[in-house]
């Protein structure tokens, strides 16, 4: 009585099993439980994420969120519940569940009350601008899938003599032009321009697609990628394997003669070929990492390189990439005052070399 004197009284809160609490509550968000709310979210994304991405955020929403928050209204969806749940979650096969699992279940719950938000279901977001991350021990070698762990010329000629004509000329082509697994199994014959020397990157093709051809989410994942001379070779020796056969068909093909359907076939490929050449094992991602590496520790441009690989701007190859950047070369400074101090004021064109002999 107490409460319903002051206002504060609330039915729903009250009594929550009854049929009439959905009809007293005060916000839409305190009539739909975590489990309705995000059932419905994923059944509207479904038509508008990529496959992969939506299937991420099926097995997030039934194997984490759900069984921990399902039966909760989704208004009492706080973020300090949120947080401590994420400081204790573990997984019996992971034991304990990485930042990067930490992350993509937060970024689901993160796109799903964001658009509870927005639809005004509930007030605001309780993880707008808010990530959970656990200090972490370094992984041992091989088992961090993120860590950026290129393959030396002597790793790559290893790895490459171990596998058959096709394979080895995917994974060649893969190491000179960084090409994600998911675009090189997409890619198709007429995607290569020998005569200007490039490679349209349009599609992907991934395992939870189910051969259903995707598309780069950002106008930076449509590129065009220039055609070195080590993915040139690769790409003339694949020619009589597949390009006879199907003018227009894809570029690389499984033992069988069939596209690839996904990733892991390739990732069983990879896993043999280094186990069989005696390299250290490190996901095929890693051919990605090799080309970044390579280019940039030869002096290429980042802006150039952050544009081959797909990226908006070089930002993030400066920050995953920088131990590879040479800060400086025997040259710099020199190319400029080369150029420009000839006429730049008194003995401005001389090396300074030559002004110590003169001085």
């Amino acid at each position: 009585m107490h409460a319903i004197e002051k206002g504060e009284f609330n039915y729903a809160e009250t009594f929550p099993q009854s049929k009439h609490a959905a009809e007293l509550a005060e916000r839409p968000g305190d009539a739909l439980t975590v489990e309705s709310y995000f059932d419905t979210w994923l059944k509207r994304k479904k038509v508008e994420l990529k496959a992969s991405t939506y299937t991420g955020y099926e097995l997030i929403v039934n194997r984490w969120v759900i069984p921990k928050f399902g039966k909760l209204p989704l208004s009492e969806l706080k973020r300090a519940a949120i947080r401590d749940w994420l400081a204790v979650i573990d997984d019996a096969k992971e034991k304990k569940v990485s930042n990067k699992r930490l992350s993509n279940i937060q970024s689901c719950m993160r796109s799903a009350l964001g658009d509870a938000a927005a639809d005004e279901i509930i007030d605001a977001n309780p993880l707008a601008g808010y990530t959970y991350a656990r200090a972490e021990r370094p992984a041992p070698d091989g088992e961090d899938t993120d860590e950026i762990d290129p393959l030396s010329p002597a790793e790559q000629s290893a790895v490459l003599e171990k596998l058959r004509t096709g394979d080895s000329n995917m994974i060649q082509f893969a190491l000179w032009t960084g090409m994600r697994t998911s675009e090189l199994i997409a890619l198709n014959w007429s995607d290569i321009d020998f005569v200007e020397g490039y490679v349209r990157v349009r599609r992907a093709l991934t395992r939870e697609a189910k051969g259903v051809v995707e598309f780069p989410k950002t106008t930076a994942g449509r590129r065009d990628i220039r055609l070195l001379a080590p993915a040139a070779a690769a790409l003339e020796a694949q020619k009589p394997l597949t390009f006879l056969a199907e003018l227009d068909g894809p570029v690389f093909k499984t033992n069988a003669g069939e596209r690839f359907s996904g990733s892991h076939q390739v990732w069983r490929i990879w896993r043999s070929a280094l186990k069989r050449a005696g390299v250290r094992y490190r996901n095929p991602y890693q051919t990605r990492h090799t080309y970044a590496s390579m280019m940039l520790s030869a002096g290429e441009h980042p802006m150039w390189v952050a544009k081959q690989m797909g990226h908006a701007d070089w930002t993030m190859i400066a920050r995953v990439y920088g131990r590879w950047m040479p800060s400086a070369d025997a040259e710099a400074g020199n190319r400029a005052v080369k150029k420009f101090a000839a006429n730049a004021g008194k003995n401005a064109g001389k090396s300074a070399a030559k002004l110590a002999k003169t001085g």
